[in-house]
C-alpha cells in the first residue's frame, strides 16, 4: 500500500473527501463546494460546468439539477460523469470518476424543500439549456410559476439529484517546487476494494 500519512491518511477516501471539504468551508471565500462536473455527448463529445456538489455520502457524491439539461441528457446517455473540486486557499484538488444513477426520491424532495422559495420557484421557471428570447420572458415565466404555486410549490419531475459512485479517486496536494503528492484510489466497480497507489507530480 502506498506510504500515506498526514492530510492523506486513512482507509475511507469519501471520510478524507469530507475532512478537505470542512477545512476549504473555513478558507475558501465562495461555494467550496464548487466541483467542475465533466460528461461526453453521444458523439463523444465532452463538455464540463460547475455544479454544487450537496452531499458526500458513504460511497458517492451527490448533485443536483434540472434533468432536461445538457448535462441531465448526456449523464442519461452515457451513465457515467468526472469531476474536479479545487481549493486554492489549501492548493489540493480531488478528481473522482465513476458510475452515475438519479436520486429522485425521498431524499431529493427534502433537499428541494429546503432550498429557497425563489430557488423552488427558479426551477420551475428555468427550461435549462434550452434557448431564452429575453430576460424579460424567463421573468414572466418566473411570475406565472409564483401565481400557480405560491408558496409551496412541488419538486418538479424533471428535477431531482444523480450520485455519482465512483470507481477512481484521486487527491492532490501541492508540494515544493511542483513535486506535488498524488495518490489515486481505484477499484473495478464499486463493490471492489480500493487499490492506492502513489502517483508522480
Amino acid at each position: 500500500m502506498a506510504d500515506r500519512s498526514g492530510i492523506f491518511a486513512g482507509d475511507d477516501p469519501f471520510a478524507i473527501a469530507r475532512a478537505w471539504l470542512a477545512e476549504a468551508e473555513a478558507t475558501e471565500p465562495n461555494d467550496p463546494n464548487a466541483i467542475a462536473l465533466s460528461t461526453v455527448d453521444g458523439d463523444g463529445m465532452p463538455n464540463a460546468r460547475m455544479v454544487l456538489l450537496k452531499e458526500i455520502e458513504a460511497d458517492a457524491f451527490v448533485f443536483y439539477t434540472n434533468y432536461n439539461s445538457a448535462k441531465g441528457h448526456e449523464i442519461g446517455q452515457s451513465g457515467k460523469a468526472a469531476f474536479v473540486m479545487h481549493w486554492k486557499s489549501l492548493r489540493r484538488q480531488i478528481r473522482v470518476r465513476g458510475h452515475v444513477t438519479r436520486e429522485d426520491g425521498p431524499q431529493a424532495d427534502a433537499y428541494y424543500d429546503s432550498r429557497s422559495l425563489q430557488s423552488r420557484l427558479g426551477a420551475w421557471a428555468s427550461h435549462q439549456s434550452q434557448p431564452l428570447s429575453s430576460r424579460a420572458s424567463l421573468v414572466a415565466e418566473v411570475a406565472k410559476v409564483t401565481a400557480r404555486y405560491v408558496a409551496n410549490p412541488p419538486r418538479p419531475p424533471f428535477w431531482g439529484g444523480f450520485r455519482i459512485t465512483p470507481v477512481e479517486m484521486e487527491f492532490w496536494a501541492d508540494g515544493e517546487f511542483r513535486l506535488h503528492n498524488r495518490f489515486r484510489w481505484t477499484r473495478r466497480d464499486p463493490a471492489a476494494p480500493w487499490d492506492i497507489v502513489r502517483l508522480n507530480p
